[in-house]
């Protein structure tokens, strides 16, 4: 008998959607006519009780009963399905393998369009199998309800089916707002389409995302940003076809909120050291400001400026009060190429005025920061009317903008801008005391190069003043000399050069060096110079006059340090009568081209106390020269002193034309760069023409 046609796209339809819900549990799908007689037998019917289409099309299905049963009964829950009214039961049917078998069954009418009249469609189950699925659908059900976790579950196409009431709080919708619906269609302030997105390769692939993160807002809080954390796993069939997704979400808006902040800290304190290392490397005005641009960007702003007062630039005096307006010349600027922000504002070394109640003023006024947390025209327009530029990088695109003071031992020195372009969110008050951190070291670090300026400027002074404004030796002997101060990055030091005239046309040839720097150092050179001009003139001995210098810095407050060599040379004879306290050995050259280093006692330096010291006499031939020098001249970090003393004495065995050339050629040979140490040198020649 042949299986009779029937409503397909009834009865078919709906086998397949029950087929697809019931899952993996095996459903057989038979059709009856209204008088019970089987006119439909699926492959699931044929698998559950073993009977081919052509054994039962046309029976009625009470046949299929056990035998030993009334089947009176099923004939009569036959007709009350065809009357209306569902049915549902435990029935004992009959396996063609003759043995018995509880199923579980669900009948029902479908109208069946085509023919006419009633089908009875019939859903049966093994009893036992449809017990354990039915427990675990409670258990399931009890999840889905009471279950903290949001849960949903979606078809194919994303559509949400059902939703537990955790969701429906946590997206401050109802379950019939979301039944039918898609997440883009429901929710469009979070990131709807990445999360469908991971759900279609969830679905194509079968493999589980976890842990993707939804963030936005929802009807439930929509004031408020929140964070949640996602799975999605496929719902397959029994042969493993896609059925849907059910997926999971936690609000995880605190954790992500203290890993953001322990993430911030982490940034601020590398910020913070990065700065430590970074910003003040140099006694430096220009070098530190660029320093505090750089560090800033782009960890914490998009571009940044750093303006200081116009006095401060110039002459190192922070200059009067503010009350007039503030002049600032822009020393720092980040990035310095590239960025269109800093495109269009003052380049570096311009010099800017602003009036009394421009912003840029009042943060210098106040010491305070300033702060404008969402740029917008309405924030811009006070300051427009003093510059174009706030409406350009609005224009721009800076969306936050942050102004710092810079503040040092109670001296307001400049301010720092801070403007940020990236969609990152305005400035926090976390950010804008990271900003005055940052801003606080870069002005020790310019308010160090305004004092150690301020000191330098009145040591170099005060050092030039004491150094003899004109040397004129007695006849017999001609001088030269120079004096060449430190790098600036160094400070000035106590390194000077004299020739005194003495009675019987003899000259005390001096030089010497005072350890260490500063004011201090070049104050104690001054003192010293003076009273080797008295002593010399005195005709004392030279072992004398050192132990009278040494006595002069015992009389200091603050003990000081100086080597020192002194050289009484007569003319006539050619004789030399040398002492040295500490100090790096005289060079002769006689006028055969020999070069030596005179081996006279070295001493120890004046200040050290109990020392003896001892004169040398040496006699050199007409024409021969004398090389006075201070240690700048041959020591250098790195370098061997011997093998600098090898090359100054290489050096002065070459033929010059005069010796300012020589001064000249010494120095340029031996420190061809910025010295790191004052340089004395002090170079003459005996004629031997004196009286």
């Amino acid at each position: 008998m042949q299986q009779a046609p029937f409503d397909d796209e009834v009865t078919g339809g709906a086998a397949r959607d029950a087929g697809g819900w019931l899952g993996s549990l095996p459903v057989a799908v038979v059709a009856t006519s209204a008088d019970g007689r089987i006119v439909r037998w699926e492959q699931a019917a044929h698998d559950l009780l073993g009977y081919s289409p052509p054994e039962v099309l046309g029976r009625h299905i009470a046949d299929l009963l056990h035998p030993g049963v009334d089947r009176s009964l099923g004939r009569s829950l036959w007709e009350a399905a065809v009357a209306g009214r569902g049915v549902m039961g435990t029935v004992t049917a009959w396996h063609s393998a003759g043995r018995p078998m509880e199923l579980e069954i669900w009948a029902c009418p479908v109208p069946a369009r085509q023919r006419g009249g009633t089908t009875v469609l019939v859903f049966a189950a093994e009893a036992g199998a449809a017990q354990r699925i039915r427990g675990s659908s409670a258990v399931w059900d009890g999840l889905f309800s009471r279950s903290p976790v949001g849960i949903a579950v979606l078809d194919t196409q994303l559509r949400f089916l059902r939703v537990n009431p955790a969701l429906e709080a946590m997206n401050g919708l109802p379950q019939a707002a979301h039944v039918g619906r898609r997440l883009v269609e429901i929710l469009p302030d979070v990131n709807a389409a990445e999360m469908e997105s991971a759900m279609r390769r969830v679905l194509a692939s079968g493999e589980p995302v976890r842990d993707a993160h939804r963030h936005g807002r929802t009807p439930a809080d929509p004031d408020h940003d929140h964070v949640w954390s996602g799975s999605y796993v496929r719902l397959e069939d029994g042969d493993g076809r896609p059925l849907g997704i059910a997926a999971t979400l936690i609000d995880i808006t605190a954790q992500e909120e203290a890993r953001l902040e322990a993430e911030a800290g982490r940034r601020h304190l590398a910020l913070v050291n990065e700065a430590n290392s970074k910003i003040g490397t140099t006694l430096d005005l220009e070098r530190t400001a660029q320093e505090l641009a750089d560090v800033a960007v782009p960890d914490l702003a998009d571009a940044v400026t750093v303006d200081v007062l116009e006095a401060l630039s110039t002459d190192g005096e922070p200059g009067p009060g503010l009350m007039g307006g503030a002049a600032l010349r822009r020393l720092g600027k980040a990035p310095l190429t590239g960025s269109p922000v800093t495109a269009v504002l003052a380049p570096l070394g311009r010099t800017m005025t602003f009036p009394t109640h421009a912003p840029y003023t009042q943060v210098l006024t106040d010491r305070q920061p300033f702060v404008i947390a969402e740029l917008d025209e309405a924030a811009v327009a006070p300051a427009a009317r003093h510059s174009s530029a706030p409406a350009e990088v609005l224009r721009l695109g800076v969306h936050s903008f942050l102004m710092t003071p810079l503040l040092a031992r109670g001296v307001v020195l400049g301010v720092a801008t801070f403007y940020r372009t990236r969609p990152v969110g305005p400035f926090t008050g976390d950010e804008v005391a990271l900003a005055g951190e940052l801003a606080a070291r870069a002005a020790v670090c310019v308010d160090n190069a305004r004092l150690y300026h301020r000191e330098h400027d009145t040591a170099a002074v005060l050092q030039r003043s004491m150094l003899p404004q004109h040397i004129s030796p007695p006849p017999g002997i001609e001088v030269a000399h120079r004096y060449l101060p430190a790098s600036d990055v160094n400070e000035v030091g106590g390194d000077w050069y004299d020739v005194t005239p003495l009675d019987d046309g003899r000259a005390a040839l001096v030089i010497g060096d005072v350890m260490g720097h500063g004011t201090a150092a070049a104050a104690v050179m001054g003192r010293l110079s003076a009273s080797v001009r008295a002593l010399a003139r005195l005709d004392l001995a030279p072992e004398d006059l050192l132990l009278q210098l040494e006595a002069a810095l015992a009389d200091l407050a603050e003990p000081m340090l100086a080597t020192f060599l002194y050289v009484v040379v007569d003319p006539a004879t050619g004789r030399c009568r040398i002492t040295r306290a500490g100090h790096p050995p005289p060079v002769a050259v006689t006028p055969d081209g020999t070069v030596r280093l005179l081996d006279v006692p070295p001493g120890l330096p004046l200040g050290v106390g109990g020392s003896r010291f001892t004169t040398t006499d040496v006699t050199l031939p007409p024409g021969s020269l004398l090389v006075l020098y201070t240690d700048g001249l041959v020591e250098a970090r790195g370098s061997d002193i011997d093998e600098r003393l090898a090359e100054l004495t290489h050096l002065l065995a070459q033929p010059v034309p005069s010796l300012p050339a020589l001064c000249d050629t010494l120095i340029s040979h031996l420190v061809p760069t910025s010295a790191d140490d004052d340089i004395a040198l002090l170079i003459a020649r005996i004629t031997g023409t004196g009286p």
